[in-house]
């Protein structure tokens, strides 16, 4: 039974559907799908019964090595690291109103009400007693690591991996200790720099996955960040107010948040803010024709387009003779960088969403973007993490790394059943080099 198109994807029953039969199609085909090994459920994806946003999750879980018969206890942080970590926490300023929408109507109900921090980390898990208790079988607790990257598909780790709510019913998830539960999850935003600080989740059986209860989570959300918003007004320093940010990482549309707002860049406009970024100490128009342009910008073009841009970014943030940013501007490409010069191998790969503004040949950039990529891909292979590895290799620049696929190779038990499609992926690159 194929799932129709119809409809919203991210939610995971439909109120014309049969739940009994539906689990029976969605456990098919789980079990197709990892007893297998095909890349395919159904012969074809658009003959599957999973959703697409299921389908991927279960993909990137696959590539990751994720054992979806284990449970992995391994990131869990103790209660009195925990206890620290989570009251200076950002979402601890969002759990009274999380509590008075969701918890307190939790009791003896079933329902469990999580929050975590951006990297799926849960900081609190709290509603009916008696599936507080079974959640431990699954190790859903406090101070446990649910990201996908962790534990594969799961709404509150899947909500975070692709920055949107979703619902996960029963046999969606991809580990099976998680199929006796349903949960939906919406990710939580700072209202100022848009930056995602955690995420929202309702757990429980299969009535949590229909269309009502992935509505409540979302109105819960928008309630929480209006708190947030409220305390940033009172107390700017509560979030550490941002700055404005820019969002330059994979193929999306080069961003501009600022106060909250989304801006859509140019990808020209993007360039420019991105080579000042680097360049504090400021660029004639000349040098910036030449990191524009290899056959050389005019001065009139580039004065053009930086009045055109302080129309955008505002007129007090850029200055001339030389140009430059007259306010601080965070990047995603900073965050990346941050994050290696910490040692931080896996927070950088969260951020690193793709190659730097993939589309631009302009000078500066395609430097920016292979340092870039030169310093992920020597951490990845310095750290030897096997997950890291996995993650890396799923990416649009990781498929061809013959060194990470090697380094990847000598990560795994040569019993595993990845062992040998890792070893099937290098041979194919080597064959595709050697012709």
């Amino acid at each position: 039974m194929a799932r129709t198109p119809n409809g919203n994807p991210w939610v995971a029953v439909r109120p014309d559907e049969d739940i009994a039969v539906l689990a029976r199609t969605v456990s098919t085909a789980h079990r197709s799908f990892v007893d297998s090994g095909r890349s395919s459920v159904a012969g074809r994806p658009d003959a599957s019964p999973v959703r697409p946003v299921v389908f991927d999750s279960w993909l990137r879980s696959r590539s990751r090595g994720i054992d979806p018969d284990g449970i992995d206890e391994s990131g869990d942080m103790g209660a009195r690291e925990l206890d620290e970590y989570r009251d200076s926490h950002p979402m601890a300023l969002i759990r009274p109103v999380v509590r008075k929408l969701l918890v307190e109507d939790a009791a003896d109900t079933g329902l469990l009400v999580a929050i975590s921090d951006a990297a799926g980390r849960l900081l609190w898990v709290e509603g009916d007693r008696v599936a507080k208790d079974r959640a431990l079988a699954m190790n859903f607790v406090e101070g446990a690591d649910w990201s996908e990257e962790r534990v594969g598909t799961n709404a509150p780790g899947t909500a975070l991996a692709v920055d949107h709510c979703v619902q996960i019913f029963g046999a969606e998830h991809f580990s099976r200790n998680v199929h006796d539960w349903s949960c939906s999850a919406a990710p939580v935003h700072d209202p100022m720099s848009g930056q995602i600080l955690g995420a929202i989740d309702i757990t429980g059986g299969p009535r949590v996955a229909v269309p009502e209860v992935l509505a409540l989570v979302r109105a819960t959300v928008a309630a929480a960040e209006s708190e947030l918003r409220l305390h940033l007004l009172n107390s700017p320093r509560l979030l550490g107010a941002a700055p404005p940010r820019l969002a330059v990482l994979g193929s999306e549309r080069p961003t501009l948040v600022r106060d909250g707002e989304r801006i859509p860049l140019s990808r020209r406009h993007a360039e420019i803010l991105l080579l000042l970024a680097d360049h504090p100490e400021g660029l004639s128009s000349d040098q910036l024709a030449i990191l524009l342009d290899e056959s050389e910008l005019d001065s009139v073009t580039i004065r053009a387009e930086m009045s055109r841009l302080r129309k955008v970014f505002g007129a007090e943030g850029l200055g001339s003779r030389p140009y430059r940013l007259l306010t601080e501007l965070s990047s995603d490409v900073d965050e990346v960088r941050r994050s290696l010069e910490q040692g931080d191998a896996a927070g950088a790969l969260t951020v690193y969403r793709g190659p730097v503004l993939p589309g631009s040949v302009a000078p500066g950039i395609e430097d920016i973007r292979a340092q870039l990529r030169g310093r992920m891909q020597a951490a990845l292979l310095r750290a030897g993490d096997r997950t890291l590895l996995a993650r890396w290799t799923a990416t649009v620049e990781g498929r061809e790394d013959a060194s990470a696929w090697a380094a990847y190779l000598s990560s795994l038990d040569p019993d595993s059943p990845m062992y040998a499609q890792v070893g099937a992926r290098i041979a194919l690159l080597d064959g595709q080099l050697s012709r």
